[in-house]
């Protein structure tokens, strides 16, 4: 399977090159704004240097493709409108359209918890303690966006709907509503704690440590947990659109993972309630 991967070079597109890019089932095209870093370890893949906002540019990288991972995008909740607007509004449509002119069957799309922010906002931080929590998102739930950015995921998850209802191709758009997924130092419940920690934010025996702890315990979905939750969408065989949360197979998790395990056979191995500490 031919596959292009936007955005290849963030934390979740490392996470996918990490796992799944010496699987024999696939042959990807790397697509980012900038080229990898030529002494760094993804220096030697071959890389389509382009910004998803150029219509032209991203349907020439669709080429011959079967399937695109769709990664890329402006990253932030503080973001403005216009931050968001032309990366995440126009970049979707472009990446839609160039799956339909292309023929792609599928279009895995990174989503975001974002789109449903709202719902732990309003119960932060009692919502983080404990694995009894009060409830379990899922795709039949309510979107609440909690920001302009949860309101653009939350748009491109309507607009691969639109697209597979509409039009013949993609066949299949699974929007994968990423919760915690970190660079492989990071990648572990300690781990946004730890990043704070060393970037002078609070002391690591502090209540703010403790409570950013907790919440990860939460959210965490582990680098091979996110990969094969990729691998599941792009094996996939439903011609529908369909909604994932994101997210390891953690006691004290708020997203529901019974939607993915159904439809696609996800398997998460990883629970942020296994650490009792971060990594020597």
């Amino acid at each position: 399977m031919n596959v292009l991967l936007t955005g290849a070079y963030g934390r979740c597109g490392t996470a996918i090159i990490d796992h799944l890019h010496d699987d024999s089932a696939y042959e990807f095209t790397y697509l980012d704004r900038d080229e990898p870093d030529t002494s760094g370890e993804y220096g030697d893949h071959e890389t389509v240097v382009a910004d998803v906002g150029d219509a032209r540019a991203v349907r020439d990288a669709a080429t011959d493709q079967d399937a695109m991972i769709h990664l890329a995008g402006y990253p932030f909740t503080d973001g403005t409108w216009d931050d968001v607007h032309q990366p995440n509004i126009i970049g979707m449509l472009n990446a839609l359209e160039a799956a339909r002119e292309h023929e792609l069957e599928t279009v895995v799309f990174a989503s975001s918890n974002h789109v449903m922010g709202m719902y732990e906002i309003e119960n932060a931080p009692d919502l983080y303690y404990g694995t009894d929590v009060p409830f379990r998102l899922s795709h039949e739930d309510p979107v609440r966006p909690d920001s302009y950015y949860g309101v653009s995921k939350s748009f491109g998850e309507d607009l691969c709907r639109y697209y597979v209802e509409n039009y013949e191709y993609p066949k299949r758009a699974h929007a994968i509503r990423i919760c915690v997924v970190r660079w492989a130092e990071y990648d572990h419940p300690y781990g946004d704690a730890e990043r704070d920690v060393n970037r002078g934010d609070y002391e690591r025996d502090s209540d703010e440590y403790e409570e950013v702890v907790a919440r990860t315990k939460g959210m965490w979905q582990s680098r091979r947990d996110f990969a094969h939750m990729i691998d599941r969408c792009l094996q996939s065989d439903e011609e529908s659109f369909e909604i994932f949360s994101g997210v390891s197979d953690n006691d004290r998790r708020w997203y529901s993972i019974e939607n993915a395990r159904e439809t696609i056979g996800y398997e998460p191995q990883d629970n942020g309630e296994e650490w009792d500490s971060p990594p020597e």
